[in-house]
């Protein structure tokens, strides 16, 4: 008898190549098996998902939930966890600085599973771009401390998951020297501890050929569809070719929507060039929350307007972003004896009028909507989204 058993649901799971109605059960705090008729020999609990979709539990590779600190933190239950995302990862939001706040006020008290890039900036994302006088964490370079962030990470390795380094000229400044040194920080504690950088790319002083030269396997290129300077679309609108060497040399791109780094234009060229991005995230904060992003469903549900089938949308907000934070066969899958931790949505047919970062509003027919997530073995409902919908959208 098992602990708990997803019944009848269409189960996607991309780390298996899975896509058909089969049950899921979990024992404790794992998965068990994924099959038909598991609950035959009865069940603890059951929860019926016939009719609905059954995915693993969604991986934010790009979020910014220390609330209360740095002036973009949310809280994470209710936009992550609440909103289908069971594993949320901080882009930077701690430095070395405040790190050990962030885990034990923020990661320790949350049900979402968070997991943190390090600001190479022990001052952690610092700036107020509403302030009359905004400052960006890494305009003074000596914040950049590589000692201290290797320090840190080290202390903390079952949390943190690799370096982030934000090169726009509202955070490393206008100087392209100072950009460059700030990435060769970056890399620098990044190789230290064998773990990857995270770089935010947009509206950058050094050239963005340049910043991809400095890249390696496993690394991270996030806001990859911004609709600002030093984009991945050279003047013709190609994806550059240093853009297309990095990705061969095994370098992500991430969308990281946020309030200003996703234009429906430059996806739209990449995506009709061949070139995906490798995670879908979201970049929810204070001022994307509330849209233009909202969460990880929505940003996903763009996505699949956009025509990117729906278990390669699955993949990118699943296993692929656990394979980027070295979890992979643990989180993003429903193999038995990885974390129990399940995605449950309703695919719902209506127009649905999304906005982008630039203000381009495109109309959905169809939105992945969360109804319920399973994090550890245990349940949670979650809430609908918050954007308006027209009040004639219907679930199939």
């Amino acid at each position: 008898m098992h602990d708990l058993v997803i019944r009848g649901g269409r189960v996607v799971d991309p780390s298996q190549k899975l896509d058909a109605e089969l049950d899921v059960a979990i024992d404790g705090t794992r998965i068990s098996a994924v099959g038909p008729n598991l609950a035959a020999d009865g069940a603890r609990a059951l929860l019926e998902a016939a009719g609905k979709i059954v995915t693993p539990g969604l991986v934010d590779l790009h979020t910014h939930v220390f609330w209360g600190v740095p002036p973009l933190g949310v809280e994470a239950d209710p936009h992550c966890l609440a909103r289908g995302v069971t594993t949320a990862i901080d882009a930077g939001s701690s430095g070395a600085s405040t790190f050990g706040g962030f885990r034990r006020y923020v990661i320790e008290v949350s049900a979402t599973r968070i997991l943190a890039m390090l600001n190479i900036s022990t001052i952690g994302m610092a700036r107020d771009d509403r302030s009359s006088t905004p400052i960006g964490e890494l305009e003074e370079i000596r914040w950049a401390n590589v000692d201290r962030a290797v320090e840190v990470a080290r202390t903390h390795a079952d949390l943190i998951v690799g370096v982030k380094v934000r090169l726009g000229r509202g955070q490393a400044g206008p100087d392209p020297d100072n950009c460059r040194e700030a990435l060769r920080r970056a890399r620098q504690a990044a190789d230290a501890i064998g773990k990857p950088i995270m770089v935010h790319i947009g509206s950058t002083a050094a050239p963005l050929d340049e910043i991809l030269a400095s890249t390696v396997r496993g690394d991270v290129i996030t806001h990859c569809f911004h609709g600002h300077a030093e984009g991945i679309l050279d003047d013709a609108g190609k994806i550059k070719a240093s853009v297309r060497d990095a990705a061969g040399r095994g370098v992500g791109f991430d969308v990281g929507h946020g309030a200003g780094s996703f234009s429906y234009d430059v996806a739209r060229k990449a995506l009709d060039q061949g070139f995906e991005p490798a995670t879908i995230s979201s970049d929810i904060h204070t001022w994307s929350v509330a849209g233009p992003a909202f969460d990880l469903a929505t940003t996903a549900t763009k996505f699949l307007h956009l025509g990117v089938p729906l278990d390669r949308v699955v993949e990118k907000i699943t296993s692929a972003p656990a394979a980027a934070v070295g979890m992979a066969g643990e989180i993003g899958t429903l193999t038995p004896g990885a974390a129990a931790d399940v995605s449950i949505f309703d695919m719902q047919s209506g127009e649905f009028h999304l906005p982008d970062a630039m203000r381009k509003v495109e109309v959905a027919g169809r939105r992945l909507e969360p109804v319920t997530v399973v994090r550890a073995g245990r349940i949670h409902q979650c809430t609908p989204a918050t954007y308006p919908t027209p009040a004639h959208a219907h679930a199939h």
